[in-house]
């Protein structure tokens, strides 16, 4: 028996039962009376509620207590309820299980059986409270069930979902391909009242409009040449839980409405019939394209967007959270060493630095796919320079190992400064406010690191240790910018 005492709320009429059993459960378990646990008070001193159900065999003398037994469970952090029947085959015992009971014990009750089952439904709750505790925190280990990210803006994103989540509000993922938007769709699916169910995903991109409409609603028998039997579409299939459509941008202007219908009313007709059937369903759509330009053009309703629109999550690109970089990178290495049987376990210092040095336009789906092609040409424990594309080396692969300490601090400023450059466009001014220094420092740093604005990034380490022809120093301002 554990140590914690399992407090136990008699919910009964028959407040007298109460005496005889908690002598009869004896150490473990502190037992009170009640004819309500809506209060708080009791509410937050028990573990475990015993409905007292006996007697209760016609629908007058069981709904009300059934009700009860609803509002036990509509409240935060409901207590798990075990129903007290008089006989295991009465209406009682399913219509108690129907509605959210944990047990049931028939009357008079086995006092061992009484005691596990009470036992039992506490440790449950337990479980469960813990279960949201690590939901609640996940984010701040950098992951959220399948998404991974240690920057601010992927912990912004994190923190938001964890909010969002529980919520039954439709949500728009926006962000570049590749981003993980589906993903994203995925852990807030998980992290809802939904998540007993599988997720329904589809994509509306580059597909007919006749045939986006028959996936989504389904079609009955005959509807159309070849229609064989009747079909199901995914809405359908999403009732219950969550339906993700990706690229909805590409979704017709003719089947938009049908979509608006299914959001407002909960209700759609399969293709070719009269039947109106009503699902519920929560909505997470996600797009690279900008709807609200779209809206402008015509070419995406306005209501529909607004609707889709609640709450808005965007999914920064990789170039954006370079932090992730590395670990998305060790991520991916031992997912591929483990498929692949490879013996790979880590990169390199200069082969991670070309990884966080790429631009990544295909964002993690194309770092992904770099980190697959290394673990499988590498054969020893370490995927060096040589292993990645030869678009990211940039002439790295040549760097001696044994660089001294002030060739490394020069060529981490160079790729410093190159990349804000970048980054701004090549405005010194507004570069120079970005890094913190003065516009006249940077001009000088330029000129001594022999930066050209014709420089890729990813050349700087060729670029640091070949002559090239400097940008002409400017006159220092008089004022630090």
């Amino acid at each position: 028996m554990s140590e914690q005492t399992v407090r136990v709320c008699f919910l009964s009429d028959d407040v007298a039962f109460a005496e005889p059993l908690a002598r009869a459960l004896g150490y473990g378990f502190s037992v009170r009376p009640a004819g309500d646990v809506r209060s708080s008070e009791l509410r937050d001193w028990c573990d475990v509620v015993l409905l007292d159900l006996r007697g209760a065999n016609g629908n007058a003398d069981l709904e009300p207590r059934l009700r009860v037994l609803d509002e036990i469970r509509a409240t935060p952090s409901a207590r798990p309820v075990v129903s007290l029947c008089d006989d295991g085959r009465n209406q009682a015992v399913f219509r108690a299980i129907e509605h959210g009971s944990y047990d049931t014990v028939t009357a008079p009750p086995n006092v061992v059986e009484l005691r596990l089952i009470l036992l039992r439904a506490y440790r449950f709750h337990g479980a469960m409270q813990e279960i949201e505790r690590l939901r609640a925190t996940t984010h701040s280990s950098g992951k959220l069930h399948e998404l991974l990210g240690v920057s601010s803006a992927m912990q912004e994103l994190f923190t938001l979902a964890q909010k969002i989540a529980p919520c039954d509000v439709s949500v728009l993922i926006t962000g570049e391909t590749g981003t993980g938007k589906e993903l994203l769709a995925r852990a807030i699916h998980q992290l809802s009242s939904r998540q007993a169910r599988p997720l329904v995903a589809f994509s509306c991109a580059n597909l007919p409009e006749n045939l986006i409409e028959d996936e989504l609603f389904g079609h009955e028998k005959g509807a159309f040449t070849g229609a064989l039997a009747l079909r199901r579409g995914r809405i359908e299939a999403a009732d219950q839980s969550t339906l993700f459509l990706d690229e909805i941008g590409d979704l017709a202007l003719g089947l938009q409405p049908k979509l608006l219908r299914v959001l407002q009313e909960r209700s759609f007709e399969r293709l070719g019939g009269n039947n109106t059937l009503h699902v519920n369903i929560r909505l997470i759509c996600a797009t690279n394209r900008n709807l609200a330009e779209m809206v402008q053009e015509g070419r995406f309703r306005e209501d529909l967007y607004y609707r889709l629109n609640v709450v808005q999550m965007h999914l920064a690109p990789l170039r954006e959270r370079r932090d992730d970089v590395p670990l998305l990178a060790q991520h991916f290495l031992e997912l591929s060493a483990h498929e692949f049987k490879r013996k790979a376990k880590r990169f390199s210092r200069i082969a991670l630095q070309a990884l966080e040095d790429h631009a990544w336009p295909g964002n993690v789906r194309e770092l992904q796919n770099t980190v697959q092609r290394a673990v499988v040409l590498t054969e020893g424990p370490t995927v060096e320079i040589e292993h990645l594309p030869i678009a990211m080396r940039g002439g790295c692969e040549t760097v001696p190992l044994n660089r001294s300490y002030e060739e490394e601090v020069r060529d981490f400023k160079r790729r410093l400064i190159l990349r804000t450059l970048r980054g701004c466009g090549w405005r010194k001014a507004e570069s120079a406010r970005s890094l913190g220094v003065a516009r006249g420092y940077l001009h000088r740093l330029i000129n001594q690191l022999g930066i050209q604005e014709t420089e890729e990034e990813g050349s700087s380490a060729a670029a640091a240790r070949t002559p090239s022809r400097a940008i002409p120093v400017l006159p220092p301002p008089n004022r630090v910018m």
